[in-house]
C-alpha cells in the first residue's frame, strides 16, 4: 500500500518524451505508480488509513529543482553582515553611513563585515578605500565583499590584524590595489588577496554554523530545491570545520536537501587533508559521516576571476580598458598535470571559467587529461562559461565537457557587461544556452547564490527571456525554450550529478522529490515564470515545506 497519493495535479514529468500525468503514488520514498487520470483508477491500488492523500486541486507538480552551483553556507553567514548593495546604497557615503551605524552597535575591536557593494552602481563609479572605511569605523576592523564575490575592501585595522605588509607582492592568483603613492588602498582582488585578510576574522562556533545553515536550507527548500551542490568546500579559514558543518547538518536533517560537495583542489594536493584519496574513497567517507545525505560531487578549481572585477581572462581586451585582458590563475602545463592527476584518481572536475581565454585553457587541460587517460562518460564541467564562443562550444561537444551556466548574470549584470565590460557583441552572446542545447552539450543553469538570489524559477525565467535589469533583451538568439530551461534545473542537473536513474524527472522507480507550483510554466506567458509561487516541496515522499 502506498504511503502517499497525489491527486488532481498537472504533472510535468520532464522525461524524454515530455509527458504529462494527473496523479501518482509513492511508497518508501519512491514513485510506484503514475496515472493519466485525476485520481487512481478504481481498483488499481489499495489504500490504508495511513496513506496520505495530497489533493493539489489543479496545481502543477514537477521534479524537485536541482541547483548545481551555489554557496549556501556563505549565504547563511550574510545575516550578521551589513548590506552594502545597490540600489540600497546610491553612493559611497551611503555605504559608509551604514558601516558607521553598525560600528555604534558593536564594542570596539569587533569585526564589521559587509556584502554586495558594486563599484559600477555607486555614483562615484569606484571602490571605497581603506581610508574611507577608517573614517567610518576607526576602532573596528572592517571587511566588505564586492557583489562579484571576487573583490573585497579592508580598512587599516583589518589589514594590520591580518599582518598584511605594505610591500606584499601580487600574484596571478590575486593582487592588491594601491593608491598614487604606491600604498595599499584596501582593495583586494581575487582569493589569494581577499583570503589574506579574511583569515584573520574570528570563526563562528560549529553549532552556530549548523544552525545558520539550517536556516538557509529552509529558504532553499521554500524555492522548491531538493538537491543542492555546494560549489567550493575549502575556501574558508577552517576547511575541516566547514566540511563537518555540512556533514552534520545532513546527518541530523537540519538540512533536509540532498547535498553534493565540490572540494577545492588544494585539499586534494600533496599537502592537503585528502591528498591520497581517490574519488571513491572520499565519497564513501562523506556518505558514511552524513548517513548518505551528503555525497561527493567532484574537485573544484578556478582558472580566472570575475568579468565585472576585470579579472576574468579574455582573448580580447575589456571594452572599458583596452590595456586589460584578465589573468589565468594556473599556468597551462601546471593545470594540465593537475587535471590529469585528479582525472586518474576518479574525480569529476569542475573549473570556474568566466572569460573565453580561461575557457580555452580549461578545455586544453581537459583534452590533455583525456588523451592520456581516455574516459567516455567523465562529465567534467566548466562553471559559469559566460563568454564561451562557438569554437569553445564545439570543443566542449567534442570532449564531452558539460557546463553550469551563470544565467542570472544576464539580468543582474547584463547592462553593464554591454556598456562597460564586454561591449555589445560579446555581451549578447553571453551564456549561450540555445547554441549549447542545439549542439547537444549537457548543461545546467544556476544562481551562484549569494552572488544572486536563490530562485530556480527566476533562473528559468532568465534563460527563457534574457531580460536585463533595465528591461531589454540581451541576446535574442540565445533565448532558451521553457521545457529545456525547466530540464536544466531538473533532469539535466541529475545527469550532471550522475543521478539520473534516481532523480530529475517524474518516473516510476525514481525518488519522490517534487516541487508544487501554483501555475504551469509551460502554459503561461514566459514573462511571468519568475512570479510563480512554490506551494510545497516534497523530499523522499515527505512534505518538507508548505506555503502558508
Amino acid at each position: 500500500m502506498p504511503d502517499l497519493i497525489i491527486t488532481n495535479a498537472v504533472i510535468l514529468k520532464l522525461n524524454a518524451n515530455n509527458e504529462q500525468a494527473r496523479s501518482l503514488a509513492v511508497k518508501n520514498g519512491r514513485i510506484t505508480d503514475i496515472w493519466d487520470t485525476p485520481t487512481p483508477p478504481a481498483g488499481t491500488i489499495a489504500i490504508s488509513d495511513r496513506t496520505k492523500i495530497m489533493d493539489l486541486e489543479g496545481a502543477t507538480l514537477i521534479p524537485g529543482f536541482i541547483d548545481t552551483h551555489n554557496h549556501i553556507l556563505s549565504y547563511a553567514l550574510l545575516r550578521d553582515m551589513v548590506d552594502c548593495s545597490s540600489p540600497l546604497n546610491q553612493s559611497i557615503d551611503d555605504l559608509l553611513n551604514q558601516i558607521s551605524s553598525k560600528a555604534e552597535q558593536l564594542p570596539d575591536g569587533q569585526w564589521i563585515q559587509g556584502f554586495g557593494y558594486d563599484d559600477t552602481l555607486l555614483s562615484e563609479q569606484r571602490h571605497p578605500t581603506r581610508k574611507e572605511l577608517d573614517q567610518a569605523a576607526p576602532n573596528h576592523p572592517v571587511y566588505i565583499n564586492h557583489s562579484s564575490g571576487h573583490i573585497a575592501v579592508a580598512n587599516s585595522l583589518a589589514l594590520s590584524l591580518a599582518q598584511v605588509p605594505e610591500d606584499i607582492e601580487d600574484s596571478s592568483k590575486g593582487h592588491f590595489g594601491r593608491d598614487l603613492d604606491g600604498r595599499l588602498n584596501g582593495v583586494l582582488y581575487e582569493h589569494a588577496a581577499t583570503s589574506s585578510v579574511s583569515q584573520a576574522i574570528p570563526e563562528k562556533k560549529e553549532e552556530d554554523l549548523i544552525e545558520l545553515l539550517g536556516q538557509a536550507a529552509e529558504e532553499y527548500i521554500a524555492q522548491g530545491i531538493t538537491m543542492n551542490t555546494v560549489a567550493a568546500i575549502g575556501m574558508s579559514n577552517n576547511p575541516r570545520k566547514e566540511l563537518d558543518v555540512h556533514l552534520k547538518a545532513g546527518k541530523t536533517n537540519v538540512n533536509p536537501m540532498r547535498t553534493q560537495l565540490l572540494i577545492i583542489h588544494s585539499l586534494l594536493q600533496d599537502d592537503g587533508m585528502f591528498s591520497h584519496y581517490s574519488a571513491k574513497e572520499l565519497d564513501e567517507e562523506i556518505q558514511e559521516k552524513s548517513n548518505g545525505r551528503v555525497s561527493l560531487d567532484g574537485v573544484k578549481l578556478f582558472q580566472d576571476g570575475s568579468i565585472q572585477g576585470l579579472t576574468a581572462a579574455l582573448r580580447e581586451p575589456y571594452f572599458c580598458d583596452e590595456s586589460l585582458t584578465g589573468t589565468l590563475i594556473h599556468e597551462q602545463t601546471s593545470l594540465n598535470e593537475q587535471l590529469l592527476n585528479f582525472h586518474q584518481r576518479g574525480f569529476r572536475i569542475a573549473i570556474h571559467g568566466n572569460g573565453d581565454k580561461a575557457i580555452e585553457s580549461i578545455l586544453k587541460g581537459y583534452e590533455y587529461a583525456l588523451q592520456n587517460t581516455p574516459q567516455r562518460d567523465h562529465r567534467h564541467r566548466i562553471e559559469h562559461a559566460q563568454t564561451a564562443t562557438i569554437e569553445d562550444l564545439n570543443k566542449m561537444k567534442e570532449l564531452g565537457v558539460a557546463s553550469s551556466f551563470f544565467i542570472n548574470h544576464v539580468y543582474y549584470f547584463g547592462d553593464r557587461h554591454e556598456r562597460l565590460f564586454l561591449g555589445p557583441e560579446r555581451a549578447k552572446n553571453m551564456n549561450p544556452l540555445k547554441t549549447a542545447s542545439e549542439k547537444g552539450i549537457r548543461f545546467t543553469v544556476h544562481s551562484d547564490c549569494p552572488i544572486t538570489p536563490i530562485s530556480p524559477l527566476f533562473s528559468i525565467w532568465a534563460s527563457v527571456n534574457r531580460l536585463t535589469k533595465e528591461g531589454h533583451v540581451l541576446g535574442e538568439d540565445e533565448k532558451c525554450d521553457v521545457i529545456t530551461a525547466l530540464k536544466s534545473m531538473t533532469i539535466y542537473g541529475a545527469e550532471l550529478n550522475f543521478d539520473e536513474e534516481s532523480s530529475g524527472s517524474i518516473e516510476v522507480g525514481k525518488r519522490a522529490d517534487f516541487a508544487v507550483l501554483d501555475a504551469d510554466p509551460t502554459s503561461i506567458d514566459p514573462l511571468y515564470i519568475k512570479d510563480i509561487n512554490v506551494l510545497a516541496t516534497v523530499i523522499d515522499g515527505e512534505l518538507v515545506y508548505e506555503r502558508v
